[in-house]
């Protein structure tokens, strides 16, 4: 296997997180599941940037994010699979 451009904590996560710089529109990354090592493959949507999370599935406002299998926020607008996942369209459910 080629070194992952995704990492996934938990397979119940529903976003995934860039581990490499300059993730292009169009890249099949390589995404691993930390939990037991296991891969699949996904292709982003928009140039994404290391660190920012990216959805493995379609995500609608309002839904819940789930990272590390824990719920880290909700969605605040759309985002497809493949699609990037930050501050514009994700927030805490604190504030």
């Amino acid at each position: 296997m080629s070194i992952p451009q995704l990492l996934v904590h938990d397979h119940e996560d529903n976003v995934g997180v860039v581990v490499v710089e300059d993730l292009k529109a169009g890249t099949e990354m390589i995404c691993v599941v930390t939990a037991d090592n296991s891969d699949f493959r996904l292709t982003a949507k928009a140039d994404i940037p290391i660190g920012h999370k990216v959805a493995l599935r379609a995500l609608k406002a309002g839904d819940t994010v789930t990272k590390y299998g824990e719920d880290i926020g909700r969605m605040v607008g759309d985002a497809g699979i493949g699609e990037h996942v930050h501050t514009h369209n994700c927030k805490t459910k604190r504030w």
